[in-house]
């Protein structure tokens, strides 16, 4: 059974930072291209950022590029999501999930990544 479980989202002020891991199960991480998306309440999901099995090459969401740094630990299994500079606009339900970049016609659709995590609520407020 392929599994996903997501930790350390929470509340942080504005310019602040905090560190998403996810740990995976029931495939091969290691040649899975892996990614974060995320939804804010009343908005559609948005892709973060995703990265290859090797743990080079990541790509980022424009709005995220220069503040989040996505990496991966394959002895671990795990996934992370670094995020600095956090703002007000970055308060939404981040989750892991196995797939890549969904092109734009896709990439609202959940139906694209094949795995997803059960999310982690990040909250940035003062």
């Amino acid at each position: 059974e392929v599994q996903l479980v997501e930790s350390g989202g929470g509340l942080v002020q504005p310019g602040g930072s905090l560190t998403l891991s996810c740990t995976a199960a029931g495939f091969t991480f290691s040649t899975a291209i892996m990614s974060w998306v995320r939804q804010a309440p009343g908005k559609e999901i948005e892709w973060v950022s995703s990265i290859n099995g090797g743990g080079n090459a990541p790509n980022y969401a424009d709005s995220v590029k220069g503040r989040f740094t996505i990496s991966r630990d394959n002895a671990k299994n795990t996934l992370y999501l670094k995020l600095n500079s956090l703002k007000a606009d970055d308060s939404a339900m981040y989750y892991c999930t196995r797939g890549g970049r969904a092109p734009t016609s896709l990439s609202t659709e959940r139906r694209w990544w094949s795995a997803w995590g059960q999310g982690n609520q990040v909250n940035v407020s003062s």
